[in-house]
């Protein structure tokens, strides 16, 4: 079986399609996904989706471009954490491609999560867009490593997949490793260690080859997984069965059906 480790299905294009997005799903193998949330007042609707389905799952969190929005403080993000469907702390980190000016209250933000995913044990699912070196920084200097956790979407280089390894960190890979001109980025898919590898899809975005420009969504993951095991050479059961025990493995909370 496949897990998509990270879409948004409680967004318009999927959740006015939920039963059929799930039975998709189902009918190509891909048996467990992650809804990921990205302001708190819309965390009640990523919930309620794990809560109707048993092969879903959700994180609680902020995304780093929502600026008008609640801000979560710790004990807010603990206690919302404190649920059996709730496994990780995210979407969080830092994106200065749309916030230019790097702001400060971003950081603020992204160290709020870092506490709140070692204070619950739980791990951090991470987010960074032209902002690799603050990312980093911010993880060592918050003890990320203790909470451990996943690049999201990893679009970085070989040298900060190497770090965020370092850290204990996990590296996920999206449609976009499947896209003709990400070839820095199939080296990278080449070189991350099998037992650190997850694939996601981020839908509705990023629809991989061979859907390229439509609506996303998680049974398309196995797209991903198709080229990944392409570029390594090696048998697609094989990436299958490694990512599929790495999600269980990181996300420890969450259970197999």
């Amino acid at each position: 079986m496949f897990v998509d480790s990270h879409c948004h299905l409680d967004f318009p294009d999927l959740i006015a399609r939920e039963d059929e997005v799930l039975a998709t799903m189902a009918a190509n193998d891909v048996r467990h996904a992650l809804c990921i949330s990205v302001r708190l007042e819309d965390f009640p609707r990523v919930l309620a989706l794990a809560e109707r389905h048993p092969q879903l799952w959700a994180s609680v969190g902020v995304h780093p471009d929502n600026a008008d929005c609640e801000e979560p403080d710790l004990a807010r993000l603990v206690a919302l954490a404190d649920h059996p469907k709730v496994v990780a702390i995210g979407e969080t980190g830092l994106d200065y491609y749309w916030q230019k000016d790097a702001p400060e209250w971003q950081r603020e933000r992204f160290r709020t999560h870092i506490r709140a995913a070692r204070k619950c044990g739980k791990p951090l699912i991470v987010h960074t867009r032209s902002a690799a070196d603050d990312t980093l920084r911010l993880m060592r200097e918050e003890g990320a490593a203790e909470a451990g956790g996943v690049m999201h979407c990893f679009t970085e280089s070989r040298e900060v997949a190497e770090a965020a390894l370092d850290l204990g960190f996990y590296i996920s890979f999206s449609g976009i490793v499947t896209f003709k001109n990400a070839k820095d980025l199939k080296a990278v898919a080449q070189y991350v260690p099998l037992d650190r590898l997850l694939i996601e899809t981020d839908a509705p975005y990023l629809a991989p080859v061979p859907h390229r420009g439509k609506t996303n969504e998680p049974a398309w993951v196995v797209h991903v997984a198709e080229e990944i095991a392409r570029l390594r050479n090696e048998p697609l059961e094989r990436i299958e069965a490694a990512t599929t025990e790495n999600f269980f493995r990181l996300f420890r909370h969450a259970h197999a059906h």
